[in-house]
């Protein structure tokens, strides 16, 4: 392992996610700042025993940086800011971003002599505070080398190194589809279920011990969608946006996926009935009502 001589991090999006891998840093040694617009969002990172700043200027120059955002365009702005003094040596970034942009910051990071990484993180808010993330990283081998203590000890090695700048995103939006794909089909397979009087519990601990089975029917849907909870901390709005963006990414090189865009669209019309805040697990309440307490969104019984 390449040993830093300086563990300054600074974490830049302290919601969800970034607050969890904040913490997680803390707790394994790093002097940590971290870094949101939202004063809320600071102040739960401070009774975590993290410091904030309410100013990302403070942060130039700040050896390593870890970025959680919600999108490509907040990348492309705060970057330069990070490197508009010297001293960074790398830059994780675990927002779920485009692959253009991914390669135009890589650039940008190995002009400034720094190092910048492509690496969206699976795992949800479970696996970012135990540092057991897993991670698709887009890099060269000299910018995964600077970044790695980093990157390790967000996910304890469970990373894999798809390629050079921005296919780390590529496989992430890839995983992403595939997800929202898999929860409308497990939705719509246990409101079969159900109608054919199959408890949906058992059919999904059947089926996941099958050749259909996945950790969408092992796990969502026996822990967030059965229970009514849908408390995942992953929201609607995101995934309509990766499965979208990752239909778009297919777009850009001449790829036509016609299921994963007709999923894609399926997602849209979740988002606009139930709105982006909706937990993502939410996408029963669309395809497969029946199976969900909350039921259909607007019905009387729904939560």
């Amino acid at each position: 392992m390449n040993e830093p001589q300086n563990r300054r991090v600074a974490v830049i999006g302290l919601g969800a996610m970034g607050g969890a891998m904040a913490a997680t840093l803390h707790k394994a040694g790093w002097d940590v700042t971290g870094f949101d617009p939202s004063e809320a969002a600071r102040k739960a990172a401070e009774e975590t025993g993290i410091n904030t700043t309410d100013s990302l200027a403070t942060l130039t120059g700040t050896p390593y940086a870890v970025l959680s955002l919600p999108a490509a365009g907040i990348v492309e702005t705060t970057v330069p800011q990070l490197l508009a003094s010297p001293g960074t040596v790398a830059i994780v970034d675990t927002t779920t971003s485009e692959p253009a942009t991914s390669k135009h910051m890589a650039e940008l990071a190995e002009s400034h002599g720094a190092a910048f990484i492509d690496a969206p993180v699976s795992g949800g808010r479970d696996g970012a505070a135990t540092g057991t993330l897993s991670a698709f990283v887009g890099a060269t081998d000299a910018a995964l080398k600077a970044a790695e203590p980093v990157l390790l000890a967000l996910t304890g090695g469970n990373f894999s190194h798809i390629g050079g700048p921005g296919s780390g995103n590529v496989v992430k939006l890839l995983n992403n589809v595939l997800a929202a794909a898999n929860l409308a089909s497990v939705g719509e397979a246990l409101g079969v279920a159900k109608a054919y009087g199959i408890d949906p519990a058992t059919a999904a601990a059947s089926i996941s011990g099958a050749s259909g089975g996945s950790k969408v029917s092992a796990t969502m849907y026996p822990n967030w969608v059965l229970t009514g909870s849908h408390d995942s901390g992953f929201s609607m709005g995101l995934m309509a946006r990766d499965a979208a963006l990752a239909v778009d990414v297919a777009a850009q090189i001449g790829e036509k996926p016609l299921l994963l865009a007709a999923v894609a669209n399926q997602w849209q019309d979740a988002l606009a009935v139930l709105g982006p805040k909706a937990d993502f697990t939410e996408i029963a309440r669309t395809v497969a009502p029946a199976i969900t307490p909350a039921g259909a969104p607007g019905t009387p019984s729904a939560a």
